[in-house]
């Protein structure tokens, strides 16, 4: 495709962002997880009772861990007809051991206008399923990035492209290829959303509790068109309801401007996981589910099945605080610049960003030491190891301890991965032991993309071996 000049819409400063899709796209999962578990016992109760009707909701797909991403699309405003509520057998925690990783984007739609949109925001949600840890990553929508098949552009024209050139899978598929192009990595899936949703939600919860680090004063905050309604918060402990939180999240009236407003959006988003999940607030939520479903449905697109979201709203649940890392492509990533049509652009530091990229869809970094001096250091750590057998062969991780002990790993338990169909060998660290990690990525030709962290093992050990389909055994030399 040659590069394309759209006719643009001008850059108001009174634009009414439709904004933090990373912001309700995890306020989605985490309904889906409260209201699947709301259906499932629903269903239950009727299947005892044996008289009740089954509500018709909604269709939850029959789990498949082969699904392709993009071949079940949940739009806004689409129900899919009466469709049965719940398919046989329900909906497990996401079976896949593969990192998944979701561009969300915030769409910036103004007074319900029709036609191409541009993102407000992106946000890149990352899940390991194996190590238990996920991130987050704030793009800016400034960013100078090459858009394929177009000219270099802000990063926030991708999705305004794909719609108006009718782009193959439109605005959110060119999105996503551009996000992919810049960072370095690979997007399962997207979802697009407005911020109707998120006031909604935030006061069905009975608001958030959000500690604002400095007084704000906006008095050029847009309002849902093209005025103001002017903002105004002190520095200090707030609870917020929908409206408010909405405000504090899309303001730019601080120093850092829109960088600022990602780190602000990113608190928001923790605030209401741990309302929801620090109260157990599903049966407060109970009675509220089918609206709440109809939220998702008007204000929501995304190429995650229903069954997918929940399985990965289950896995999210189970992610443990301190292994979630949230971070922004701020001012120590990006400068500001001048494009040649005049633009102010923020131009990415390459080198640094790369480094970022790698600690968060990456495992956490390892030295770099000689490989001769690796079994010497690995006697330092003194690391006890696990071998898990991922897959159906029997006896593999039995050989795979011996093949390891004639290289001084010590190896102090073997057993059964909770699957037996791994594709590829995962090494997961439970503490800091990168040189035992390394040393057995080198004696196993794993991946280094295959090792993760983790922060609770489930026996007396501090590194996992998960093997998996990839694995031979080397042979008698």
């Amino acid at each position: 495709m040659t590069s394309k000049s759209p006719h643009d819409r001008s850059n108001s400063g009174n634009r009414l962002p439709l904004w933090s899709l990373g912001l309700l796209a995890i306020i989605i999962i985490i309904f889906l997880v409260i209201s699947s578990i709301w259906l499932f016992r629903t269903v239950i109760d009727l299947a005892s009772g044996g008289d009740a009707p089954i509500p018709v909701f909604g269709e939850v797909a029959q789990p498949d861990d082969q699904t392709e991403p993009g071949s079940e699309e949940v739009s806004a405003g689409s129900t899919g007809g009466e469709q049965p509520l719940i398919s046989n057998p329900l909906p497990q925690k996401w079976s896949g051991h593969d990192r998944v990783t979701l561009l969300m984007l915030g769409i910036d739609q103004r007074c319900e206008e029709d036609g191409p949109t541009r993102t407000d925001t992106m946000m890149v949600l990352t899940m390991d399923p194996v190590g238990l840890n996920a991130a987050i990553l704030s793009l800016p929508r400034d960013l100078w990035v090459e858009i394929p098949g177009f000219q270099v552009d802000k990063i926030n024209q991708a999705h305004f492209l794909g719609q108006a050139y009718d782009y193959p899978g439109g605005g959110p598929a060119l999105a996503v290829e551009t996000v992919e192009s810049a960072l370095g990595i690979k997007i399962d899936y997207f979802a697009t959303v407005n911020f109707d949703a998120f006031v909604d939600f935030v006061d069905e919860i009975g608001g958030i509790e959000v500690e604002v680090p400095e007084t704000i004063d906006d008095t050029t905050y847009p309002d849902s068109c093209y005025g103001y309604d002017p903002f105004f918060i002190r520095a200090g402990n707030h609870h917020m309801d929908g409206q408010e939180a909405l405000k504090y999240a899309r303001t730019r009236a601080t120093f850092g401007g829109d960088v600022d407003r990602a780190g602000r959006q990113q608190q928001v988003i923790l605030a209401v996981r741990d309302k929801v999940l620090r109260l157990n607030m599903v049966a407060q939520l109970l009675t509220k589910a089918p609206e709440l479903w109809r939220i998702f449905q008007q204000n929501v697109e995304t190429n995650l099945s229903l069954n997918e979201a929940i399985q990965l709203g289950l896995l999210a649940q189970d992610i443990p605080n301190e292994n979630i890392k949230n971070h922004v492509l701020d001012y120590d990533y990006v400068y500001n610049e001048v494009a040649p049509n005049g633009q102010a652009v923020l131009i990415p530091v390459r080198d640094k960003i790369r480094v970022l990229r790698d600690q968060l869809f990456a495992p956490p970094a390892i030295p770099t030491p000689v490989i001769a001096n690796l079994p010497q250091m690995i006697v330092e750590e003194n690391a006890r190891v696990a071998v898990y057998n991922g897959t159906q062969e029997f006896g593999l991780a039995a050989a795979t301890q011996d093949y390891l002990l004639g290289f001084d790993i010590n190896v102090v338990e073997v057993g059964n991965a909770d699957d037996g169909d791994y594709q590829s060998t995962q090494v997961i660290d439970y503490g800091t032991n990168p040189n035992t990690a390394m040393y057995i990525t080198r004696l196993m030709e794993i991946p280094p993309l295959n090792i993760s962290s983790g922060s609770q093992p489930d026996g007396e050990f501090d590194v996992l071996v998960i093997v998996g389909n990839d694995w031979e055994l080397p042979g008698p030399e």
